[in-house]
């Protein structure tokens, strides 16, 4: 694939997996001095924009300076992925391309980091194939509940109101991520508004419109590595049921719950959560678990 002269998002490298998809991710084992260690894959949350390194930008190089190997990917159907516009993007056809590309790239064990749409992914590999997973990090999680939960929640109706006109802009996605997906306005840059904007103009709505992520909520118990929960109290978009459902359904986990947050906490707690997420991994994997 030809690059694509961005101005404000990367690129990164790409791999070609079957029936034509093409993922783009970064690897992030070389910046800085460090990153060769356990990897790190960061897997992004859906929406209008969206793309791994929108998502992680904040926290990776984190990842990297702590001896991690970090691997930002774009999803299929989002970033600089392909995004076939006849496919039914299921969350198993998520999980099934992500193992591929696993396969692809010679990596057998891993931690899976995700964030609504990537949480719910995270859930299903570490479901699926599990003898990958060393630790699992998820963040409001998708995933746990039925469709109408999702679309009784504010964000739904911030959604329509912002895009009710059909035009969409740069100003109308600044403000649906603004109203919807955080707690504190200010904490959204103009650089990220850029990065979702530049995506979004190469995006089709074919993901958005035939997504299925199942109810997962009885299968938590399933999993059987450590697993670091986050979540914002504020979240409009997750319903907080979502939280004792984590607790009491997965075995073995630790869990930050904060106010003042709203869905994406990475970006609104930086620090908070690059520095949760180092501690547990260095705690978890010195003990061999």
């Amino acid at each position: 694939m030809s690059a694509h002269n961005s101005k404000v998002l990367p690129e990164g490298k790409y791999v070609d997996l079957s029936n034509g998809m093409q993922i783009h991710y970064h690897d992030l084992q070389n910046e800085k001095g460090g990153g060769q260690g356990h990897p790190v894959l960061f897997l992004q949350g859906s929406g209008g924009g969206a793309s791994g390194w929108s998502n992680f930008h904040l926290n990776a190089p984190a990842f990297v300076e702590a001896g991690y190997r970090a691997l930002l990917i774009d999803l299929p159907g989002y970033g600089y992925s392909s995004k076939p516009t006849d496919a039914i993007y299921t969350l198993d056809y998520f999980v099934e391309y992500v193992n591929e590309f696993l396969d692809k790239i010679g990596v057998s064990k891993l931690v899976l980091l995700g964030n609504s749409l990537g949480g719910a992914i995270a859930i299903g590999l570490a479901l699926k194939y599990p003898q990958k997973v060393s630790q699992l990090i998820l963040m409001s999680p998708g995933g746990l509940e039925d469709k109408p939960a999702y679309f009784a929640m504010p964000a739904m109706a911030i959604m329509k109101e912002v895009f009710m006109s059909g035009a969409t802009s740069r100003d109308t996605l600044a403000q649906f991520i603004k109203k919807a997906l955080v707690f504190d306005a200010a904490s959204v840059s103009e650089t990220m508004i850029d990065q979702r904007w530049e995506i979004f103009q190469l995006q089709n709505d074919q993901v958005i419109k035939t997504m299925d992520v199942p109810n997962l909520t009885d299968r938590l118990g399933e999993i059987n590595v450590p697993t670091l929960v986050f979540w914002g109290i504020d979240d409009k978009l997750m319903p907080e049921t979502g939280v004792m459902k984590l607790a009491k359904g997965l075995k073995d986990y630790e869990m930050v719950v904060t106010s003042q947050c709203g869905h994406w906490f990475m970006i609104e707690h930086t620090e908070l959560f690059n520095r949760s997420c180092i501690a547990f991994l260095n705690s978890k994997l010195q003990a061999g678990k």
